[in-house]
């Protein structure tokens, strides 16, 4: 007997069991990656201002790596994905493992460009003579985890394009409590200081790095996929990076930009920007949850050449995005007179905060749907249009942002200016989305 078709509410209802199935996995591994700086800046701290300042400093050099290279786990996601929905799974995970030996390749170009230049690099970013020692110590320490760091990313993505967010959760928490152990240990039960926190944090970047590897080589022998380095298959991954890293170096320029905006604006403004600033990035993992589901699931439809299934599960995420960020925002503002006074007791520093936060909180829906669309086309692997897409919104967001200073409105003006950088990604993303050349199925691009 041949199977009924499913009914528009049977059919929301798949999609939605999907999302969740996908994103609050994914929304923990998120958050779980960033608590590693915060457990390094705690057991850090009570040593002293001097070795808190050097981790300040180094510890934002690689939150800028793990930015940079985020294009691994994208670009493996989208690929690995289309080979699922085809169902080829050996090709699937052969694919991943081109991702994987890439991400060792740029890990060790990375060390043998840190180890002799930390204390140039450190010193471009202004380090003080009293923290530049401990900058340079946990950098130079921090640079030999990179390798495992970027294979952490690639393998994420094969993970994901798999379907599979929970095993990135589960890795993720052992993880950062391996980290705050081996901190504790190796700091103060050791007595080696900042080099202790620098050391803890490669040894559980080494040893995620080594559970992802035995999860993926499982697959590869299951399947029989080779693991050996594929020239083609790397250079393929590069390749389908790079519009990513332009698109992702784009939006680092915007957030430089905007910071040094701030900066220029007083101190007072400066300060409220950076307390802004991190609430942005809190709320971002919430919708970037959603749009790591979307990767994943827009890449298994196109692969099984199924673009009425990728329109009708965009349509759904999208919505998903939308209600997510008129929750958000709503939260944003009512939330405001509580979470306000634990950053600061300056009462201009609160102002500045509570008019800039309501600007916040106005774009969060617009947030939501960005976020997904974003998601959806690098599921799609439409890597080319989002970066031309973010070159277009730099310079639209860049003069408006650099001409705030001279024509007044502070703070709140600044992020008026950041909510118009995203309705024009909105826009870019949404016509994309509209046009339907996305939907170029097959198991590859």
């Amino acid at each position: 007997m041949t199977q009924a078709p499913a009914t528009p509410r049977r059919a929301l209802r798949r999609h939605d069991r999907e999302i969740v199935a996908l994103a609050l996995p994914a929304l923990g591994s998120l958050i779980a990656e960033p608590l590693f700086v915060m457990v390094d800046s705690a057991m850090v701290g009570h040593l002293g201002t001097s070795p808190l300042a050097g981790l300040s400093v180094a510890s934002s050099l690689l939150t800028t790596a793990v930015s940079v290279f985020v294009f691994l786990a994208y670009a493996t996601t989208a690929a690995v994905s289309r080979r699922v929905g085809a169902a080829d799974l050996p090709a699937a995970i052969r694919q991943g493992m081109d991702g994987i030996w890439l991400a060792v390749l740029l890990g060790v170009l990375v060390i043998a460009a840190v180890l002799p230049t930390a204390p140039l690099i450190v010193g471009l970013l202004g380090a003080s003579p009293t923290a530049t020692p401990f900058a340079v110590t946990y950098l130079r320490i921090s640079a030999l985890g990179i390798p495992a760091m970027l294979v952490v990313l690639a393998a994420t993505g094969v993970l994901r394009g798999l379907q599979n967010t929970r095993t990135p959760l589960y890795v993720a928490i052992g993880g950062f409590s391996a980290n705050a152990v081996l901190n504790l240990c190796l700091v103060y039960g050791a007595g080696l200081g900042i080099a202790g926190s620098a050391w803890g944090t490669v040894i559980a970047q080494c040893a995620m790095a080594a559970v992802y590897l035995s999860v993926v080589v499982r697959g590869a022998r299951r399947h029989g996929a080779s693991l050996r380095p594929d020239v083609s298959g790397i250079r393929a991954c590069a390749r389908a990076g790079v519009p990513l890293l332009v698109r992702t170096l784009s939006l680092r320029a915007v957030l430089v930009i905007a910071t040094s905006v701030a900066a220029r604006l007083g101190d007072v403004d400066v300060a409220a920007h950076q307390v802004v600033l991190t609430l942005w990035s809190l709320l971002a993992f919430a919708l970037d949850a959603i749009a790591i589901a979307g990767q994943a699931i827009i890449g298994r439809y196109l692969g099984a050449g199924d673009p009425e299934g990728a329109r009708a599960a965009c349509r759904r995420m999208v919505q998903w995005g939308l209600l997510a960020g008129v929750v958000l925002g709503l939260l944003v503002v009512l939330a405001r007179p509580l979470f306000i006074p634990v950053f600061t007791s300056d009462p201009a520093v609160r102002n500045a905060l509570f008019l800039a936060l309501l600007v916040v909180a106005v774009v969060q829906p617009v947030a939501g749907v960005v976020f997904i669309l974003d998601g959806v086309l690098m599921g799609a692997g439409d890597g080319r249009y989002l970066a031309w897409a973010m070159i277009v919104t730099l310079a639209v967001f860049a003069p408006v942002a650099l001409a705030v200073p001279s024509l007044g409105g502070g703070l709140t003006a600044l992020w008026g200016a950041m909510g118009l950088m995203m309705v024009t990604r909105m826009v870019t993303l949404w016509l994309r989305s509209r046009s339907g050349r996305w939907l170029v199925t097959g198991a590859t691009r």
